[in-house]
C-alpha cells in the first residue's frame, strides 16, 4: 500500500487493438508482472492488470477495444522511471527488440529520457532522474553511447548554463513550501470519511 497524503496519480489504463502484442511489449520491455486478467463485469472489455511493485496491484491496465482503424492516439505520453543510466540503456534496447519505433533521446536537465512509440503508436518515455532542476520544457540531444560519467558531467554543465538552474534538493524544498500541508490534507481526508 502506498503512503498517500493527498490525491496522488497511481495507475493508468489504455485501450489497445492487439491485446497480446501490447501485453508482450509492456511486460517484456518494462518487466511488468501480470497481476490479473479477465473481462470486466460492467466494463465488458478484456483487461490485463500489470504492476512493477508488490505495493500496487496495478499500475498499467491494458484494455481491449481500441478500433483497428484508429489513426490517432489520445495518450499524450506513458512514462516509466528507471533507477540508473544503465537501466535506461537496457530498457531502451529491450523496447527496440519488442518493436518500439521512433526511438530518440533527450536530456531534460532534470532527467535523461528516451522516447519511443509502442507497437500501436502511443508515445512512451523511459527516464532516469538527475540531481538538478532547470525550468521545463528543456531538451538537449542525448547520446546513451557515452559513458555515465560523461553524461553526468555534460548534464551538469548544461544545467548550470541555464539561468533557472538549482540543485534538485533546493527545488524540492521550494515545492514543499508551496504544496498543501500534509497535516491539513490528512485531517480533511479523515473528516470527509467520518
Amino acid at each position: 500500500m502506498l503512503k498517500v497524503l493527498r490525491p496522488t496519480p497511481s495507475h493508468f489504463g489504455i485501450f489497445v487493438t492487439d491485446l497480446e502484442k501490447m501485453v508482450a511489449f509492456y511486460t517484456e520491455t518494462f518487466d511488468l508482472t501480470i497481476t490479473d486478467r479477465g473481462v470486466g463485469r460492467t466494463f465488458k472489455n478484456e483487461l490485463v492488470f500489470t504492476s512493477a511493485s508488490e505495493d500496487q496491484h496495478h499500475q498499467l491496465v491494458l484494455a481491449s477495444g481500441r478500433p483497428a482503424d484508429a489513426s490517432f492516439s489520445t495518450v499524450m505520453q506513458i512514462s516509466f522511471v528507471v533507477p540508473s543510466i544503465q537501466h535506461l540503456r537496457e530498457v531502451t534496447q529491450r523496447a527496440r527488440e519488442q518493436g518500439a519505433t521512433e526511438v530518440r533521446g533527450l536530456n531534460h536537465g532534470n532527467a535523461l529520457s528516451m522516447y519511443m512509440r509502442d507497437p500501436e503508436g502511443n508515445t512512451v518515455e523511459v527516464y532516469v532522474d538527475m540531481p538538478f532542476y532547470v525550468a521545463q520544457p528543456h531538451g538537449d540531444p542525448l547520446d546513451l553511447d557515452k559513458d555515465d560519467e560523461t553524461l553526468m558531467r555534460e548534464t551538469e554543465a548544461i544545467c548550470r548554463a541555464d539561468p533557472t538552474f538549482m540543485p534538485l534538493v533546493q527545488w524540492q524544498a521550494q515545492f514543499k513550501s508551496k504544496a498543501p500541508a500534509s497535516a491539513s490534507v490528512s485531517a480533511s481526508a479523515s473528516a470527509a470519511r467520518a
